[in-house]
């Protein structure tokens, strides 16, 4: 039992990290291969148009955040990259508030708030929690 016992932090820090990951990387699959990419700017751009927001904003916005979830996600389940991917991720967090900010000031956050504090938790917590990585397996030998 105490082997357990010793190995619940970072056991917690992996499981935070593969979740966050997964959300972010079917969120960004879906918008890439499953609805695509025309479809999804032109649901964005339908919020976006009677705001004033210029198209070249919400076609770059759509973009940057469709590929960063994909890709920081999929880094995330593994563990590649970690802090990068994190950052970039809280990035793409701020552009989403921002553009559903925009559209609708009281919008719903019941997707937004729960990525936002696993990625906090990740950032935030010691680097000694998070050895399951190929971060760690690579980079810190």
């Amino acid at each position: 039992m105490e082997l357990f016992a010793q190995y619940h932090f970072v056991a917690a820090a992996t499981v935070a990290r593969v979740f966050l990951g997964f959300l972010f990387f079917f969120q960004g699959y879906d918008a890439v291969f499953r609805v695509g990419m025309s479809k999804a700017i032109a649901s964005y751009e339908e919020g976006f148009r009677p705001m004033g927001v210029p198209r070249f904003f919400t076609v770059s916005a759509a973009w940057f955040t469709s590929l960063t979830e994909l890709i920081c996600g999929f880094l995330l389940v593994f563990g590649l990259f970690e802090y990068a991917a994190l950052y970039l991720l809280g990035l793409n967090l701020l552009i989403a508030a921002t553009g559903f900010g925009i559209v609708s000031p009281l919008w719903d956050m019941k997707h937004v708030f729960p990525r936002l504090v696993l990625l906090l938790f990740l950032l935030l917590l010691p680097v000694t929690w998070n050895t399951w990585t190929l971060d760690h397996l690579f980079f810190y030998p």
